[in-house]
């Protein structure tokens, strides 16, 4: 599998940075790994969980811990943030699992998602409505269109089959074609 490279203005890749960790208890190594994927981890926990920036940020805590534990057994068989997607995906589905998710603290709750002024009606618009959709459509549609899995990563990551994942996926998209339309839910 290919090694993510080093971005621009950084000159390790995450293979270095793990490996700093892992070998020389390197806490910039660690912490250049933090700020080069928690970003997009907490986007991604936010839209699953939609439950707000609170619990976005506690899930996300919880990622970097138990990617922490679990670093000297990664393979490098996938990049490192699919890895680390993959924590995040069983940790999102263990926090629903055991706390639920009302609906009302999703539709009023809408993760602080940065865009260009112009859209940004539009944009929380379609969080709100995201957040809204059952537990099962929203992570299929978040993994498949914001994040761009296949459904076949979707099925080994939420431990579905793949038509369950297309169910899903074309079941959220007419919801939210309602919803958009005025017809609701």
């Amino acid at each position: 599998m290919r090694e993510m490279s080093a971005p621009a203005g950084s000159p390790r890749t995450d293979r270095e940075l793990v490996e700093a960790v892992l070998h020389h208890k390197d806490e910039p190594a660690f912490l250049e790994l933090y700020r080069r994927h928690t970003p997009r981890l907490f986007m991604l926990v936010a839209r699953l969980l939609a439950r707000g920036d609170d619990e976005a940020e506690d899930v996300v805590q919880e990622i970097w811990v138990h990617a922490f534990q679990g670093m000297g057994r990664f393979q490098w068989n996938s990049e490192f943030s699919t890895w680390l997607t993959g924590i995040g995906l069983n940790r999102v589905r263990d926090r629903i699992r055991k706390y639920g998710r009302s609906r009302e603290d999703g539709v009023s709750i809408v993760p602080d998602i940065a865009v260009a002024p112009d859209r940004h009606e539009t944009r929380i618009d379609l969080e709100r409505m995201i957040a809204r959709l059952p537990d099962g459509e929203r992570m299929v549609l978040v993994l498949h269109d914001v994040e761009g899995m296949k459904h076949r990563e979707i099925s080994d990551h939420l431990d579905i089959p793949e038509g369950t994942s297309k169910t899903h996926l074309a079941n959220a998209r007419k919801r939210l074609r309602a919803m958009m339309s005025g017809g609701g839910e």
